[in-house]
């Protein structure tokens, strides 16, 4: 009985997927909303909960973000990674210093202490890879020049977690500082080890896992992904940026012919992921955090679009781009809620969860509109802020004549 229940709840998650999916195809946005919105509904607190099918989905979401990383991480090499570090690390500087401090002092503010500032700026500072890499394929701009700018502030996150979440975790634990440093020592080895492999051994890598059989090579690719991904999380560091450094550490027809078969799943499990977001989120808990909550995610938004904007800038990006950039970076996800999970389970401070929870639905439902609609916006805008010529010249002249050379579109 509990398994035909599993199948019919499942069944009808994916069914309801792929009708929103369409619906959203339609009218030429991002499904993204719908999918948090529909878990909201039929969550915890919700119209309709579902249980039979909730380890299930879980377990399906984890492998959700796991595959989003991977094909983002196909899409570049390991000398693309490490050339992006090098020359983009001024941006994650400035990217934390923006996004981190609304946080910390918004907890502190709030009278929460100062172990829930440091888990609060966590959360605000943290954009969501998963979000951000759904997003860039439905608007099919990974292959835009701004999108190895965003890339390189997500993987200087990502990369960063691996530092601050053994941190956090001592801090939420109240372990000694000895005890602390060696969970730091491991997160930085493992992740420090793995970004080795990648880029010394890429080629040896790929050449395992290759084959001409599309199945086995589904199988290895896949396989040796999640693997990875769990170790890495088992040791502290996210799964994500293992995955992602998997990706990274395959190339040529290997990449191609994984991003191929894997294209499906990624949709499928990402989709899964989205909905498994809302589904543990209780409404109820939503209101009375409502208005600081949407203060906080009002300020980040800002500051995570002059981010974006400051880092394609740099890099030398058309002012077009450098929007694009800024409103991609906008949503919060994954990383957020874990942060938020570790102090809420040390019982740090019990409105921490429902805040966090409240701030990340706000953006991740808002970031895939700033994604789309930042440039046209800023376009608009300075297009308003330009004094509009009335035909004559301040002496009454008539114009000069325009040329009719073609106007240059980035």
């Amino acid at each position: 009985m509990h398994s035909a229940v599993l199948l019919i709840e499942f069944g009808s998650i994916i069914l309801g997927l792929g009708l929103l999916g369409r619906f959203a195809a339609r009218f030429r946005f991002s499904p993204i909303p719908l999918y948090l919105l529909s878990g909201l509904a039929f969550g915890e607190g919700g119209l309709l909960p579902l249980g039979a099918s909730e380890e299930f989905v879980a377990t399906g979401a984890e492998i959700g973000v796991i595959l989003l990383l991977l094909m983002l991480g196909l899409e570049y090499t390991a000398s693309d990674l490490v050339s992006n570090l090098k020359a983009h690390y001024p941006a994650g500087l400035v990217d934390c210093a923006l996004n981190a401090l609304p946080g910390a002092a918004a907890a502190l503010l709030l009278g929460w202490g100062p172990v829930a500032a440091v888990v609060l700026a966590g959360v605000t500072w943290i954009s969501s890879s998963g979000v951000i890499a759904k997003v860039l394929g439905d608007l099919g701009r990974v292959g835009n020049r701004e999108t190895p700018v965003i890339l390189s502030v997500l993987v200087l996150e990502d990369l960063a977690m691996a530092v601050y979440l053994p941190i956090v975790t001592a801090l939420v634990a109240g372990v000694g500082l000895a005890a602390g440093s060696v969970t730091l020592a491991i997160a930085l080895g493992v992740a420090g080890l793995v970004l080795f492999a990648a880029v010394r051994y890429g080629r040896v890598i790929s050449r395992f896992v290759s084959s001409d059989d599309p199945e086995k090579l589904l199988l290895v690719v896949l396989g040796l992904t999640i693997l990875v991904a769990g170790v890495a999380q088992q040791l502290q560091v996210s799964a994500a940026v293992g995955a992602f450094l998997v990706g990274i550490a395959l190339s040529g027809e290997v990449a191609e012919g994984a991003h191929t078969l894997l294209s499906p799943l990624r949709d499928l499990f990402a989709a899964v992921f989205f909905v498994f977001f809302g589904l543990h989120t209780d409404p109820a808990s939503i209101p009375p955090v409502l208005l600081p909550a949407l203060a906080l995610a009002v300020v980040t938004a800002a500051t995570k679009i002059a981010t974006g904007y400051w880092a394609a800038r740099r890099s030398g990006i058309s002012v077009k781009g450098r929007w694009r950039a800024g409103g991609a970076l906008v949503a919060r996800g994954e990383f957020s809620i874990v942060i938020a999970g570790l102090a809420v389970t040390a019982g740090i401070e019990p409105s921490l969860g429902p805040l966090a929870t409240a701030y990340v639905l706000i953006l991740v439902v808002v970031g895939p509109l700033t994604a789309r609609y930042t440039e046209p916006l800023a376009a608009w805008w300075a297009r308003r802020r330009t004094p509009h010529d009335d035909g004559h010249g301040a002496t009454g002249q008539l114009p000069e004549a325009r040329t009719t050379q073609p106007a240059v579109h980035d």
